[in-house]
């Protein structure tokens, strides 16, 4: 009987978001909650689950998992009370397991720590030791970097954006740890691009780079390869390793490895150009929407959550206001404050708050006066995956054509769950504000006349040259000119 522990930890942080995560914006369970909050769900624990479940000969203990919304780095106390729980959940099990999955993200960020993923691994290894199996599990989004391979056996990725296999991943995950349990040698060559990239051209349905998603899972399919996945990173996490890059995992065939990271990375720097994003200007945007027959969606993904911004701009509000915008507008904003304002006078009340900018300085507060439509303890479950959300007191409050949902937390915006959660369709206002570089089709796509990815400030911005990196390893296109592109193989084993 084999036993298997598992563990996650996870969060994807924008560097240029100037409010830094603080622990309590963690979700965190502890042994069997691991199991009961993941149970029946779409996440990577779940498919890890699922597989250990379905072997007669293993067993799985969970020990901890925590997950946060995207935010700003963690701040140094966030981070040193999270690992050493982190850590401190694994002791018992030292000389009590034979092999470790973790459910990880790639694209953390702390004040005093920029690789906890790869920290995260390098003490679990200390703690387990050089001969115990670890597996882990990345986002597409994630910057995979020396020291994660160093310490992990073997990784898995996501292999669609938007995100859809989450699921799939963790099986994947469990399935190449009990390989390696049985025998498996992996080998792992990867490929660094000097690249960040944004843009259509990413959604591995439609766009180009779905070239290379097909030809990692045709290979993995059958059997060519162990494992293997292509990162384009996360272009708001500032740290040394940023960069797109490839990695191939065989059963000890180093050339064959060496050889598709190669021809992976050779066609995806060829289309770098084209994986950037076409960006509307904000006031062109609004004129253009403003005579449409609508549904209109207003791509803000500049504020978009997800990817680590906090949620509070109002660019697009101000301008719908600054031109008498003639129709319906449903939009997002954190704006603790201005709730609290809401819960005073409570259902049915008015009041006058000035919204947006209540945490990044970039943005200021726009003055509305509002009714209140109604409150909520921020509780709702997720769309995409059905998994519980909290956006903390919530209030739905209405000013002339604006409908805005202004919660007291910044939460993912990458599907309709906010607006579902809170009383409102989208599909019944003319226009809809969206806070996510991409969301699945069906969400908006589908039923819109016109989505407008609007060129607006913030710290998750397409427009990446505005952002201010000072920490990734340059050149790197598109932030510097003339960059040029050497392929290096790199072996971990």
């Amino acid at each position: 009987m084999h036993r298997v522990l598992i563990a996650g930890i996870a969060q994807e942080i924008s560097s240029f978001n100037p409010v830094p995560t603080e622990y309590e914006l963690f979700s965190i369970q502890r042994d069997e909650e691991v199991v009961e909050v993941n149970k029946g769900t779409s996440t990577a624990i779940a498919g890890a689950m699922k597989v250990f479940d379905s072997e007669a000969d293993v067993q799985f203990v969970t020990t901890f998992a925590a997950k946060a919304v995207s935010a700003g780095p963690m701040s140094a106390e966030c981070w040193n009370t999270l690992s050493t729980e982190f850590i401190d959940s694994l002791r018992p099990y030292v000389g009590e397991v034979d092999a470790i999955y973790l459910a990880l993200h790639g694209a953390m960020g702390g004040k005093t720590e920029l690789d906890p993923e790869g920290w995260v691994l390098e003490q679990t290894r200390a703690l387990f030791g050089d001969d115990m199996p670890i597996v882990f599990s990345l986002d597409l989004h994630g910057i995979l970097t020396a020291k994660m391979l160093q310490y992990g056996n073997g990784v898995t990725s996501y292999h669609t954006y938007p995100h859809v296999d989450l699921h799939d991943t963790g099986m994947r995950a469990a399935s190449l740890l009990l390989k390696i349990v049985a025998g498996a040698k992996p080998v792992v060559a990867r490929v660094r691009v000097p690249a960040i990239v944004r843009g259509d051209e990413l959604k591995t349905d439609t766009g180009c780079f779905g070239d290379q998603i097909r030809k990692i899972k045709s290979l993995e399919a059958g059997g060519e390869i162990l494992s293997g996945g292509f990162l384009i990173g996360n272009p708001f996490t500032d740290v040394p390793e940023l960069c797109s890059q490839a990695f191939i995992i065989t059963d000890g065939n180093q050339g064959d490895a060496e050889r598709i990271a190669l021809e992976l990375t050779a066609e995806f720097w060829e289309n770098r150009e084209k994986m950037q994003s076409n960006l509307v200007p904000l006031e062109e945007s609004v004129e253009k929407a403003s005579s449409m027959a609508g549904p209109v969606i207003f791509t803000d993904a500049a504020d978009a959550p997800s990817s680590g911004s906090p949620g509070d701009s109002n660019s697009i509000l101000a301008e719908l206001v600054r031109t008498n915008y003639p129709h319906t507008v449903l939009a997002p904003v954190t704006d603790a404050a201005a709730v609290q304002k809401a819960v005073a006078v409570g259902v049915g009340g008015t009041f006058t708050a000035a919204v947006g900018g209540a945490l990044d300085p970039r943005f200021t507060p726009l003055e509305f006066e509002f009714e209140v439509k109604l409150l909520s303890d921020g509780n709702y479950i997720l769309e995409s995956w059905g998994a519980p959300q909290f956006s903390g007191i919530t209030a739905v409050v209405i000013s002339g054509v604006f409908t805005l949902v202004l919660t007291s937390l910044p939460v993912s915006l990458f599907d309709r769950s906010l607006f579902l959660g809170h009383g409102l369709d989208p599909k019944n206002f003319h226009s809809i504000v969206v806070k996510s570089p991409h969301c699945q089709p069906r969400f908006f796509d589908d039923w819109a006349e016109h989505n407008f990815n609007v060129d607006a400030p913030g710290s998750t911005s397409a427009n990446l040259r505005s952002l201010g990196h000072s920490i990734c390893s340059r050149p790197i296109f598109p932030l510097d000119p003339d960059v040029s592109f050497e392929p290096t193989v790199e072996i971990f084993n």
